[in-house]
């Protein structure tokens, strides 16, 4: 495929080749732009802040919601997917494919070639845009994924299993083998959340996996905490999410699910680890652990309480407050893990509006300022 470098449109706007390195690019008008491999919305996010770029995108309509402006004139509120995450598009009656937007179905797989622009508080904008129906062959490498974010997610799984693997304690070690054995598959095309963090597919995987490492590291400055129990409340704390925030084989546009909408993930993660217990318990391995202490029916009570409380505070969804030291440390690794991941998408999709000051992103609740550089390690020479 011709790649398109080192030159500037006459429109002051760039072309962009996907597996090499951003470089300028010129072509002759929005005709050429096949001739460019598509970008994930990740990448397009990376490099839109320095200019307008034309491109292309393969995504699938995660959501195509016809509304008013305040002057009652329709518009369409497009939420687009792809592995990495999702951009919202509003679809104005002026603009020229807004009868084609119109036919638009959620879960539709489409290319949009356009010049994008950075749009204040509405992201980024598609101008002058071209639409068409992926090609199987093309909605197929779209469903592969990117490939930096399938081998981190393939990593972090990995890490799951093998911390998770490895505790003493046999009853914890057995039900969250068996978690991964019978859900595993959903579990990894999970997101975490539906807005706010990793809300992607395979994001639980991305946030459980980091938890981890935090949970493992704050259990060697805080030795009473029992190691085991907080490892397994991190895996299971959101579990429940694999029936509210879980995305469908074969796509990024993540479904509404009634259990869910009326029962939420709290009470069905807890549900969840009573019923892999009940059937841990039916296990032969399980006529050993009569004699061990703590008592098996302590150690899930425990567990329950970790899954009950790690939102924090009753007015944000936990049905009790953290009483013990592994829910209160799970219930902090767990919102600073979230809270990072909303930095980092903050500062990769935010305008600046001045040198180092981003604009406040939702949920942030202010700006934010650009992190200070930590000083390079001295050489041994120093």
């Amino acid at each position: 495929m011709r790649r398109i470098v080192n030159k500037i449109r006459p429109d002051g706007t760039r072309a962009i080749p996907l597996a090499a390195p951003v470089r300028s690019g010129l072509t002759e008008g929005m005709e050429q732009e096949n001739d460019l491999d598509p970008v994930s919305l990740t990448h397009l996010r990376q490099v839109s802040g320095t200019g307008p770029v034309t491109c292309r995108v393969h995504v699938q309509v995660d959501q195509c919601v016809e509304k008013q402006t305040s002057q009652g004139a329709p518009y369409y509120e497009l939420r687009l997917a792809d592995s990495g995450g999702s951009q919202t598009w509003r679809v104005f009656d002026g603009n020229p494919v807004f009868a084609e937007v119109r036919q638009l179905q959620r879960g539709n797989f489409i290319e949009i070639a356009a010049q994008w622009v950075a749009a204040g508080k509405y992201g980024l904008e598609p101008r002058h845009p071209r639409l068409r129906p992926l090609t199987e062959a093309e909605k197929q490498a779209l469903l592969g994924g990117d490939a930096e974010l399938v081998t981190r997610q393939r990593e972090d799984f990995a890490t799951i299993e093998t911390l998770t693997g490895a505790l003493i304690d046999p009853r914890l070690r057995g039900l969250c083998r068996l978690f991964l054995e019978k859900h595993g598959a959903r579990f990894r095309r999970s997101g975490a959340a539906r807005e706010n963090h990793h809300a992607r597919r395979g994001g639980l995987v991305e946030h459980v996996a980091q938890m981890m490492r935090s949970a493992c590291a704050i259990a060697t400055v805080y030795p009473q905490l029992n190691r085991d129990l907080l490892l397994t409340g991190v895996l299971f704390h959101d579990c429940g999410k694999l029936w509210e925030n879980s995305y469908p084989e074969v796509g990024f546009a993540m479904p509404y699910q009634l259990h869910g909408e009326l029962v939420g993930h709290i009470p069905l993660g807890m549900e969840l680890v009573n019923k892999l217990w009940r059937e841990l318990l039916d296990s032969p391995e399980a006529a050993e652990w009569t004699m061990l202490e703590p008592a098996s029916d302590l150690v899930r009570l425990h567990l329950l309480h970790l899954v009950a409380a790690h939102h924090g505070e009753l007015e944000y969804g936990s049905p009790v407050l953290p009483k013990t030291p592994e829910a209160v440390a799970l219930h902090y690794v767990d919102n600073l893990d979230a809270k990072m991941e909303m930095l980092r998408r903050g500062y990769e999709t935010s305008q600046q509006l001045a040198p180092g000051i981003f604009e406040r992103f939702r949920p942030w609740a202010t700006h934010v300022v650009e992190p200070l550089a930590a000083m390079p390690p001295a050489s041994p020479a120093e």
